[in-house]
């Protein structure tokens, strides 16, 4: 099949976009001493969780059980799953997720603790805990250093438990306050004779300057994978580092100025993340995606010299990619024109 053949709406992946975003990141870590740890959120395959590793990531991060067990099915074996684990159905398959392989997860209440306590006190493979902290963020994480210390001994005095240090997903902008709360719970578990070995940092806005962030272990981006319109207006990266787009199909022109494609919300998503329209068209950048239905997007053409025609095919950066990935069953692996795969989005549709 070729590239024109393709309907849409439809997923393009440039698989050399990705190699080098991938490369270019672990070249970064490597040089500054910091373990690389992606989440897989963004892209949910299999096909490129182990490329990461092969480049040297340290394993990967999942958001949810779901994930994590479609990775472990895939043979990845060093998991991070972020997120508070609640409710005996969850929890019986963490505790056989974690005598698979090796995985680590996080709690930031008494009660998360607790649980996990319940559910591994006889297990003769302890499972890995690091605190969240709430670094500014505003979602989940305990508000001090006291609370992560004190959550911290909880940790480590329940049987089945094995307490390895703090975690936070960080505040875009936030280097500075983000190393002041981690370094100050680091040096509290110390004193209280505790060992944070692991101090997991994220996000991929800020990481170039992760670095900075000199309490960190490791870092878990996951955007830069692709990347996309929210990342670049970061200055992550440069439009031709983008390796997702979203084809689409022309398929009205009922004014001189608006045309509507055939991906609306459920191929662009809704996100806008603070920035005017619903994605960057590649040929007519100065054009704006207005509005989004299910079905369709509007697209204001006012500002473009030249206007497409309905049945032209248009190449859309999303606003927000991670989303895009678990709107669609399969991507398709491009390399320029040329069609390497059609890739079934593994660890999609996964709510739990």
């Amino acid at each position: 099949m070729k590239l024109s053949d393709v309907d849409t709406p439809a997923v393009l992946i440039d698989v050399d976009r990705v190699e080098a975003n991938l490369q270019r990141f672990q070249r970064y870590a490597n040089g500054h001493q910091l373990a690389v740890r992606p989440h897989i959120k963004t892209h949910k395959l299999p096909r490129f969780a182990k490329r990461q590793v092969e480049l040297g990531a340290v394993g990967i991060t999942c958001q949810k059980l779901g994930e994590a067990e479609v990775m472990a099915d895939a043979g990845i074996t060093d998991i991070f799953l972020p997120y508070n684990i609640v409710g005996h159905a969850k929890l019986d398959r963490l505790v056989a997720l974690n005598a698979r392989i090796k995985i680590a997860v996080t709690a930031d209440s008494d009660v998360a603790i607790q649980g996990l306590a319940e559910a591994f006190k006889n297990s003769t493979k302890p499972l890995v805990v690091l605190i969240e902290c709430d670094t500014g963020m505003g979602r989940c994480g305990v508000q001090t250093p006291d609370e992560a210390l004190a959550l911290a001994k909880l940790v480590d005095g329940s049987d089945g438990l094995s307490f390895a240090g703090f975690m936070t997903f960080p505040k875009t902008g936030s280097i500075t306050q983000t190393e002041a709360f981690l370094c100050v719970a680091k040096k509290m578990a110390r004193d209280a004779g505790l060992d944070p070995r692991i101090i997991s940092n994220g996000g991929s806005p800020d990481m170039w300057r992760a670095h900075e962030v000199t309490s960190a272990t490791e870092h878990r981006p996951g955007t830069y994978i692709y990347l996309d319109r929210f990342q670049v207006s970061k200055g992550v990266g440069t439009w031709d580092d983008c390796a997702l787009t979203v084809l689409a199909t022309v398929v009205s022109r009922p004014t001189e100025n608006r045309a509507v494609i055939d991906a609306g919300s459920k191929a662009l998503t809704s996100d806008t993340l603070g920035l005017e329209g619903f994605g960057r068209i590649t040929d007519y950048p100065d054009a704006v995606i207005t509005s989004l239905s299910e079905e369709h997007g509007v697209i204001d053409l006012g500002a473009c010299a030249s206007k497409p025609k309905v049945g032209d095919r248009l190449r859309v950066i999303p606003n927000h990619c991670c989303v895009v990935s678990n709107l669609f069953d399969e991507v398709i692996l491009i390399s320029g024109d040329e069609i390497i795969e059609r890739a079934r989005v593994a660890a999609r549709g996964r709510v739990d």
